[in-house]
């Protein structure tokens, strides 16, 4: 499909003195107001000036964004925007493998990829029926129960643990950390640098006592599927070890039961779309990419330009952080018909930028579709006539985000 769009204002022009929409969604707690602001702004240009500076709005120009390397990640600037320029907690941001570019990237992407592969994905789906088998049934009885605390919470950690090789019984130790990592993402880094850095310092141990332990006996999990990794004779260094396995973490705990909690609450405002899920489970990878679609958990992908470009009508200075907006993306009219319209039998047209594009497309992807289908699978067949019972709310849509609780009751 071709996508194209102009904006009415000369290619000369700089991205700050434009004429663009302004757009500030980022502390409403209801994500359809979210996106009743960004389609509207959407209309004037493809580019409107966020909160946190230049918003990129259309399928098209998010996608070359995710794509050009003019645009490096940005999570070096925008940790030391916030004040941290140096100490334990810049080292750790900095040397994630989200937050590098160029051969660094690509040597670490490469050694990774051949760990975290399909097969090691597979592996894993008799543990995720398992898993959300077993927290759904504890509800079941009851015919009521909070997706968000009761299930989608407790979801993915398991699964994780299994995937590096540590106890299921240490799930919750994960949870916590992971929670208190995540704030890194909060752009409010000062606040919470005592409380990310203790939490990083204390998994950071857990995991030095499992690499020392896995370098004695490989065994068959990702740790030790990265020990074994190597790429021209290159091996992985204990430090780079640390902060995958951190990264892998991060992206397969925080992302997951944010996008579950996301989709139930979609599927309450929509009955008639959950009774078809239950009806016809082969819907279900559909639906999974239509909820992805609709009902984002990261709204913005924040880029840095690495030289002056011209771009979507306007000029952006070297060094300008710019935001490729992944929610805005997805409910692009000339890349999705109808893009308002939650649909589970929608007809693929262009894929969702949800995991990014480009060089820093999400390894775990296949984990997290895999988690998706499967949690939605057994929950439409085990909680029929879901409906909500109370208020959903989003606690912020910056970052990685969601639903803070979704109350819900099923059956009769």
């Amino acid at each position: 499909m071709t996508i194209s769009r102009t904006i009415d204002t000369a290619a000369g022009t700089g991205v700050f003195d434009a004429d663009l929409p302004v757009l500030d969604y980022l502390h409403v707690h209801d994500p359809q107001e979210a996106h009743r602001a960004i389609a509207e702004a959407r209309l004037r240009a493809p580019i409107a000036m966020g909160a946190l500076g230049p918003e990129v709005l259309t399928y098209e120009l998010v996608r070359a964004v995710l794509r050009d390397p003019r645009f490096a990640v940005a999570h070096r600037p925008l940790t030391e925007l916030q004040g941290v320029t140096e100490g334990p907690l810049w080292q750790r941001i900095t040397s994630l493998i989200l937050a590098i570019d160029g051969e660094r990237h690509l040597r670490l992407r490469r050694l990774v990829a051949k760990a975290f592969t399909p097969r090691a994905t597979a592996r894993l789906e008799t543990l995720v029926v398992d898993v959300i088998t077993d927290l759904v049934d504890a509800h079941v009885s009851a015919g009521r129960c909070d997706i968000v605390s009761d299930v989608a919470e407790q979801f993915p950690i398991p699964v994780i643990c299994a995937l590096l090789g540590a106890p299921r019984s240490d799930w919750q130790l994960f949870s916590g950390w992971v929670a208190d990592i995540s704030m890194i993402f909060t752009f409010d880094l000062a606040a919470n640098a005592d409380r990310i850095i203790r939490a990083w310092q204390a998994l950071d141990a857990y995991l030095d006592d499992m690499i020392a332990r896995r370098r004695r006996a490989l065994t068959d999990d990702l740790i030790s599927d990265l020990i074994r990794a190597e790429d021209g004779g290159e091996e992985l260094s204990h430090e780079e070890l640390l902060s995958l396995a951190v990264a892998l973490l991060g992206a397969g705990i925080d992302t997951t039961r944010n996008q579950l909690a996301a989709a139930v609450s979609v599927f309450c405002d929509h009955p008639d779309q959950w009774a078809m899920l239950g009806e016809h489970p082969a819907l279900v990878p559909a639906a999974v990419e239509e909820v992805m679609r609709y009902q984002p958990i990261g709204f913005n992908a924040p880029r840095i330009t690495t030289e002056a470009v011209a771009f979507g009508g306007v000029s952006i200075p070297a060094g300008t952080i710019v935001f490729a907006n992944v929610a805005a993306a997805n409910r692009d009219p000339a890349a999705f018909p109808d893009p308002e319209r939650f649909d589970i039998t929608r007809e693929k047209s262009v894929g969702v930028l949800n995991f990014g594009s480009g060089a820093h497309y999400c390894l775990g992807s296949h984990l997290a579709r895999l988690e998706l289908t499967r949690a939605l699978t057994l929950m439409a067949q085990r909680m029929p006539d879901l409906r909500r019972t109370g208020p959903a709310p989003w606690p912020t849509m910056a970052g990685v985000t969601g639903p803070g609780t979704v109350p819900v009751a099923f059956g009769g």
